[in-house]
C-alpha cells in the first residue's frame, strides 16, 4: 500500500530521512538563560528512537536582543548553549534521525520590560503588532538588512554545530510573518505595500542562509494563513493569491516548505477541498511538510481553554491524504509528547497501546 511510503526513507536533496514523520517544534520554556535543559538530549533522542526521522527543535531564538518574548526560550548565543545542543545532535544521530534548527524571532509579540534587555522594543515591520494602531518598534532598512545577517550567521552557526538545516519561523504572527501579512505590513520600501514586496524579507533570509551554508545543509521555512489565535486570518485570501505567495517565496530556493495548520484536514480555501498543504503541493515541487493537530481529536487552542485531554484520532485520514499527494513528509506535536514511541505503535498499528494526550505532558520535560 502506498501509505507503507510513509515509513520508508526520503530524501531532501542530499539529506535522507528513515521516514517521513517529523517531530513538530514545540515552545515549553525550559531552557534558562537561553541555555537547552540537561534532559533536552533525551527529551529529542527518544522521539527518534521511538521512529520519527526529523526532529524540528522548539523554537530558538535569534541571536538579536530584540528576538525574545516569552521566559526560559533557547539561543545560539553562549559557549554552554552551544555544548548544550551539539549533545542534542550528537543523541539524536545515534538514533539515525536528521535534526534541524528553528531560528524564531517573536517581532512585536516581545513587550517592553522583557529579558535580556528591558530596553529593547518589539521589532516589527510598521510598529503594528495587530490591527489598529503602532505600539511598538518600526525596523529601519539598516536595521532589517541586520536582522537578515543575524538569521543567516545564526544557520550557519548550526550547520557547523551539526544540524542537518535549519526551519526559518516565519508562522503563527512572529516578525517574518508579520512581514508576510498586509495587516501588521503598511511599509513603503522594497520589504512592503505590494502582495510580493511583502515577501521580500523572508526571501533575503533564505538566500543570505543559503549563500553562506553548504549545499549539504538545507535551508526551509514554516508559515501559516493564521495568527496568534486569529483563525480568520489570511496571507493569501484565495488559490490565485497563494499560487502567487508561493510562487514568489520559491524565487529564494528554499529546500522544503512547512504549512502549519490548525486542524490538518480541513479545506484552506471555499472553493476547493484542498487543504493548505495540497495547495502548495500543486503549485510547487519544493517538498511540502504538513502539520495540524495530527493524531488527536481536539486541537490545541483547546490546550488553552481548560479542555487539555485529547484522544488518539483515527489515522485513516492522515493516509487517505498522503495517498492522494498533499504532502511529503508529516510532523507531530502534541501526540509525541505524551507518547515518544507513537511512529513504531503506528506502524505495527499498535493503537491500543498509544498514550492520549493531557496537559501534564507539557508541564513536564520528558
Amino acid at each position: 500500500m502506498m501509505k507503507d511510503q510513509l515509513f520508508q526513507d526520503f530524501s531532501i536533496k542530499n539529506v535522507r530521512f528513515k521516514n517521513r514523520f517529523v517531530m513538530a517544534p514545540m515552545t515549553r520554556n525550559f531552557s534558562q538563560n537561553g541555555v537547552p535543559h540537561p534532559d533536552a538530549a533525551e527529551y529529542y533522542s527518544m522521539r527518534a528512537r521511538g521512529g520519527v526521522g526529523l526532529i524540528i527543535t522548539e523554537g530558538v531564538e535569534i541571536s538579536h536582543p530584540s528576538s525574545s518574548g516569552y521566559p526560559g526560550c533557547p539561543n545560539l548565543i553562549s559557549d554552554e548553549s552551544k555544548r548544550a545542543w551539539e549533545k542534542v545532535i550528537t543523541s539524536v544521530h545515534k538514533e539515525d534521525a536528521k535534526i534541524f534548527c528553528q531560528l524564531w524571532h517573536v517581532g512585536g509579540i516581545r513587550k517592553p520590560g522583557m529579558y535580556p534587555d528591558p530596553d529593547v522594543p518589539g521589532f516589527t515591520p510598521s510598529g503594528i503588532v495587530k490591527k489598529g494602531k503602532k505600539v511598538a518598534h518600526e525596523m529601519s532598512l539598516d536595521e532589517i538588512e541586520e536582522m537578515i545577517e543575524v538569521y543567516a550567521n545564526d544557520a550557519k552557526t548550526c550547520e557547523d554545530l551539526g544540524f542537518d538545516g535549519v526551519e526559518i519561523h516565519g508562522a503563527h504572527g512572529y516578525l517574518v510573518d508579520q512581514f508576510f501579512w498586509e495587516v501588521t505590513n503598511q511599509r513603503e520600501d522594497n520589504y512592503g505595500g505590494s502582495f510580493n514586496k511583502r515577501i521580500n524579507f523572508a526571501k533575503d533570509i533564505i538566500s543570505s542562509s543559503k549563500r553562506i551554508t553548504s549545499d549539504n545543509f538545507l535551508v526551509g521555512i514554516r508559515f501559516s494563513q493564521w495568527k496568534q489565535q486569529d483563525y480568520e486570518a489570511k496571507i493569501a485570501n484565495d488559490i490565485d493569491e497563494l499560487n502567487e505567495f508561493i510562487s514568489e517565496l520559491s524565487k529564494s530556493c528554499p529546500d522544503f516548505l512547512h504549512t502549519s495548520m490548525r486542524r490538518f484536514w480541513e479545506p484552506e480555501f471555499k472553493s476547493s477541498k484542498l487543504n493548505l498543504s495540497a495547495c502548495v503541493k500543486q503549485t510547487s515541487n519544493i517538498p511540502v511538510i504538513a502539520v495540524g493537530s495530527v493524531g488527536l481529536d481536539k486541537d490545541f487552542i483547546k490546550l488553552y481553554q481548560g479542555d487539555h485531554e485529547a484522544k488518539i484520532a483515527d489515522f485513516d485520514k492522515l493516509y487517505e491524504m498522503f495517498e492522494n499527494d498533499n504532502f511529503d513528509m508529516i510532523a507531530i506535536g502534541r501526540a509525541l509528547l505524551s507518547d515518544p514511541n507513537l511512529i513504531g505503535k503506528l506502524q505495527n498499528s499498535n493503537f491500543k497501546d498509544m498514550i492520549p494526550f493531557d496537559k501534564q505532558f507539557v508541564e513536564k520535560y520528558v
